[in-house]
């Protein structure tokens, strides 16, 4: 996703970028970076002395796997958590600059894209494991 990412995004090359910066690059809300920082122990921009959030690159491809993986893959912030934190796993190899074929020769296979369920029917479904919680929260009250 790295070298993915530089293509699609170009970021520019300074060593710190404000939250906005980073809003702007990735397309992503700032209050949405600041959630994901409290989620992914990864993702720790630095603060200055004025208490201004500086990301570095790193952090930038940071929170553009961190994208990929719940808006295009699924996955939910604690799947993408424990992808990202597995020390020898798909998420560390690309977060230190693997390629991309590494990462993907050990993911387990998937659905071809045309197989997956699509938007609406991914809603359809998150929709109905809600209503299962739910009941399954009533059940264990009683």
């Amino acid at each position: 996703m790295t070298a993915q990412a530089s293509r699609e995004v170009e970021i520019p090359d300074k060593p710190y970028f404000r939250i906005g910066e980073v809003s702007r690059l990735t397309a992503t809300k700032a209050f949405v970076l600041r959630y994901w920082e409290t989620e992914f122990p990864m993702l720790q921009p630095i603060k200055s002395s004025k208490g201004q959030r500086l990301y570095r690159r790193q952090d930038i491809e940071t929170v553009l796997t961190i994208k990929r993986l719940l808006y295009d893959e699924g996955f939910t912030i604690a799947g993408a958590r424990r992808y990202l934190k597995e020390p020898n796993g798909h998420g560390a190899q690309e977060l230190v600059g693997g390629s991309a074929t590494s990462a993907q020769e050990r993911a387990p296979a998937r659905a071809p894209l045309d197989e997956r369920p699509s938007k609406r029917a991914r809603g359809k479904l998150t929709a109905v494991r809600d209503e299962l919680l739910a009941i399954l929260t009533l059940l264990e009250r009683k």
